[in-house]
């Protein structure tokens, strides 16, 4: 085996050792409402989120995957060691912020990472600024989808549910918030899978192995299979935040945020923005707890997770950047 391609070889293990962490630290995302609600247990949810988080692979495009591969930084500056260091930022802040039990963005990780290694070689002229303006915009735009649709949603819900005893109403939504469990799953994978297979894609364009970005189906199915096999091991700190600290759900309001958060994310994924599905259902599950009433949403805990996302994108640039130095000082870049 060439040097070359046994350093190829080794980024793609490490991109989909991010793809496998990605699902982890964000299974308790798609599991969270439904194990809180106790509609499913922990095993049983992590089972039917990984599921639908590989079922993705077969049901959308490669939009998110076109933009975070080709369209975030100039492929000109990219080498080996910019995708390695990238990669190696966005791992040390999902096992940071996984140690500390907070649900913060492995995509906006990715992207800081990525964009503070291509900074530190060639300055910030390596930013793609067109794509980074949607990225940016969705940051607020896909939490404020969430919340104003499981608020919306949970609002209805109870109109329409007010002369139905509260027992009938539990059991119904215990099944139907299996469906929207599925459905927050499937664009889980959509959304989060991509941003590893065109961060792949792009290292394959690097080397010369592609000679136009055209995404692999073995890119694909590798990308989702890691994310799924990474939900299914679970991320139990973090369920803990999501499921009952922001606010108790029920399987009435389960359902509601769940549907929120897949709304929002189906929307950013069909316009092609890689969001953070944290963010989304975070925003979802607190509208859906404001409906109650505002003291119902713990906003402690709220304003401490807010502060995770904002030093999300800078941090994860940081050690990006740092594993690049770190790397490029004895003169091993590539």
């Amino acid at each position: 085996m060439s040097v070359d391609l046994a350093i190829v070889v080794g980024l793609v293990a490490l991109a989909l050792c991010f793809d496998f962490i990605n699902g982890f630290h964000d299974a308790a995302n798609s599991i969270a409402t439904v194990v809180s609600t106790r509609v499913l247990s922990p095993v049983q949810a992590v089972a039917w989120a990984a599921f639908f988080n590989f079922v993705a692979a077969f049901l959308f495009g490669t939009a998110v995957a076109r933009t975070v591969g080709s369209g975030m930084i100039d492929l000109g500056v990219v080498n080996y060691t910019v995708i390695g260091a990238g990669l190696f930022g966005a791992i040390a802040w999902d096992l940071i912020t996984w140690y500390f039990g907070l649900p913060t963005s492995s995509s906006h990780a990715l992207f800081g990472g990525y964009a503070g290694a291509a900074v530190a070689k060639a300055g910030f002229g390596a930013i793609l600024v067109a794509g980074w303006t949607r990225t940016l915009i969705f940051i607020v735009v896909a939490p404020a989808i969430g919340l104003a649709v499981g608020l919306c949603t949970m609002t209805a819900l109870y109109w329409v549910f007010r002369r139905t005893p509260p027992a009938r109403v539990d059991g119904w939504f215990r099944r139907l918030q299996l469906v929207s469990a599925a459905a927050y799953s499937l664009m889980h994978g959509a959304n989060d899978a991509q941003k590893t297979m065109g961060i792949i894609t792009g290292l394959l364009v690097t080397a010369g192995y592609l000679q136009t970005f055209e995404i692999p189906i073995w890119v694909i199915i590798a990308a989702y299979t890691a994310i799924g096999l990474g939900t299914l091991s679970g991320g139990w700190r973090i369920i803990h935040t999501m499921g009952n600290r922001i606010t108790r759900l029920q399987p009435v309001s389960g359902f509601a945020a769940e549907t929120g958060a897949a709304v929002a994310i189906y929307t950013a994924t069909a316009l092609g923005v890689g969001i953070s599905t944290t963010h989304t259902i975070t925003g979802a599950i607190v509208g859906v707890g404001a409906t109650r009433r505002w003291s119902a949403v713990r906003w402690g805990v709220a304003a401490r997770i807010l502060w995770a996302w904002l030093l999300t994108i800078p941090a994860s640039a940081l050690l990006g950047a740092a594993s690049y130095w770190l790397v490029a000082a004895p003169g091993l870049a590539r």
